[in-house]
């Protein structure tokens, strides 16, 4: 089974939403100080990345 380009978006959007939800769990359950805020702003940019790997699907 080879993998595609598509293929290969597909799962590195997964991943990246995956790190993203991660992120912001860690910001919003871990950290009580303004740290929290950047795990968290980090984790939404992750979510920013992967909206654009979903977007590239078959496009590139």
């Amino acid at each position: 089974m080879g993998m595609n380009k598509n293929t290969v978006l597909a799962w590195a959007t997964f991943i990246m939403i995956l790190v993203g939800v991660a992120l912001i769990a860690l910001g919003a359950f871990r950290y009580d100080d303004v740290a929290g805020w950047g795990f968290a702003s980090v984790g939404i940019g992750f979510f920013a990345i992967a909206w654009v790997f979903n977007a590239l699907k078959g496009r590139v």
